[in-house]
């Protein structure tokens, strides 16, 4: 009795174990919703793509809109794309939305679009409604060396054929930021910017910076403009700072040579009195200089500093009495 009750659950559990798998592997639910829905796909389809390691859902269900949108897919097609790492609903709602906006997108392109890395429905939905791209604050300094701070906005709309191999929203920005600068710069004075932004709006879109980009320009309007620093001003005080250091330098380096030549006259002056006791003594040695000439000579010198000292204090008394 007990070995029958085993064998019956293991029979049981077998029989789950198959109704699983096949269920599975034959997802007979999404089969019966496309047939209902109007689209014509075999078991043995379903089947081989669990086999191929695909989704039957991620293909069966776009599948299902895009007929019903009124668009003929290649089932086979769809489950390369999915292979190769592509998003298959997501390119799916963006041809049912470029149908209903009136824009060529084959196939080939849509799956090529994903493939690279862009969304191709926020692609599809740029190119019906432009969006606006705003760039950074750019500081640029005119002719007369004032400061200009300009903020731009971009309108844009996605160009569909060129969004593989095109550039992105940050080429567009730095080619707006380039164009802003140079127009800022080639102007005569801040004021003429100020009185006329549209003219940086102008000459920003003469220059065709939408080309070789995944957009289209519309249109450049400067949303705000500062006024910046005194540029102009700062680099004169710069220049002028500069320059006065280099004149302290150099007359740093005169007052330093005219006091290596000071000292070196001091020490030629030492050096001669030091020679003096040597000709006094050679003078006495050869009867050219005499005990009572040489008495003589040292009154004299004592005379003269005698007055010397006199006439000072004279001077710091404020003059001889009288």
């Amino acid at each position: 009795m007990e070995l029958t009750l085993i064998t019956l659950a293991v029979v049981l559990a077998l029989l789950i174990v198959a109704l699983w798998l096949l269920f599975y592997f034959v997802p007979v639910g999404l089969w019966i919703t496309a047939i209902f829905s109007g689209v014509r796909v075999g078991i043995g389809t379903l089947i081989g793509m669990r086999l191929r390691k695909v989704n039957p859902g991620d293909i069966i269900r776009p599948l299902i809109s895009a007929t019903k949108a009124g668009l003929d897919l290649d089932i086979g097609q769809m489950e390369a794309h999915s292979l190769a790492g592509g998003n298959v609903s997501r390119v799916v709602t963006a041809l049912i939305s470029a149908d209903r906006a009136n824009i060529a997108l084959p196939w080939k392109r849509a799956t090529a679009i994903d493939l690279a890395g862009r969304d191709v429905l926020e692609a599809v939905q740029v190119s019906v409604n432009p969006k606006v791209i705003q760039t950074p604050r750019v500081a640029a300094v005119a002719k007369d060396g004032i400061q200009v701070v300009a903020v731009a906005r971009v309108t844009v709309r996605a160009n569909i054929e060129r969004l593989v191999g095109g550039a992105g929203e940050e080429t567009i920005i730095a080619r707006v930021g380039e164009g802003t600068v140079s127009s800022i710069g080639s102007a005569a004075n801040h004021k003429m910017v100020l009185e006329n932004p549209d003219a940086i709006s102008r000459y920003v879109l003469e220059r065709g910076l939408d080309a070789g980009t995944a957009f289209e320009i519309l249109s450049i309007d400067i949303a705000d403009v500062d006024v910046g620093r005194n540029i102009g001003a700062e680099l004169q005080t710069d220049q002028a700072e500069a320059d006065k250091k280099i004149a302290q330098a150099k007359a740093e380096e005169r007052r330093a040579m005219a006091v290596a030549a000071e000292q070196e006259m001091r020490a030629r002056v030492v050096e001669a009195e030091a020679q003096v006791p040597l000709a006094l003594a050679e003078a006495f040695r050869s009867g050219r200089l005499g005990v009572m000439d040489y008495y003589r000579m040292q009154n004299v010198q004592a005379d003269t500093r005698m007055r010397s000292s006199i006439a000072q204090d004279d001077d710091h008394a404020g003059g001889p009495v009288r």
